[in-house]
């Protein structure tokens, strides 16, 4: 299987609901927003076999010392092949120098996010105005 990475891709609108749908991530009910946000992001990598979108991750940055990480997501057939590590380390080279980076990690992906050296800040919790309780 040969994936090949991006960060100058062009998300189509279907390719990219369908993959949020395949995590079921609430975001795909929202394209609206959701595209222009991944569009808008300070950088985007994704993930294609064979030209579909089977993964993608962003990020959110003040280009110097913050940078946040909010999506990082593969579609089922294709985990557990290193593709989000990989999608993670294109995103973390770009902003290993800076001060701060931040994610926000549901249960079962702590473990995965730990491998790639995030871990708790202290005693940190993270505080939310959200109206859902998933992605």
């Amino acid at each position: 299987m040969l994936v090949e990475y991006s960060t100058e891709d062009t998300l189509e609108e279907k390719e990219t609901i369908e993959l949020y749908h395949s995590v079921n991530w609430s975001s795909a009910e929202k394209p609206d927003q959701l595209l222009p946000a991944l569009k808008n992001a300070h950088t985007l990598v994704t993930a294609r076999v064979g030209g579909k979108l089977i993964g993608l991750g962003n990020a959110i940055s003040d280009g110097h010392l913050v940078v946040y990480y909010p999506h990082l997501l593969v579609h089922p057939d294709y985990q557990n092949k290193g593709i989000g590590i990989e999608l993670m380390r294109r995103l973390q080279a770009k902003y290993k120098s800076f001060h701060q980076q931040m994610l926000t990690a549901d249960q079962h992906a702590t473990a995965f996010y730990a491998n790639l050296g995030f871990r708790r800040a202290g005693k940190t919790e993270p505080m939310w105005i959200y109206g859902g309780n998933d992605h």
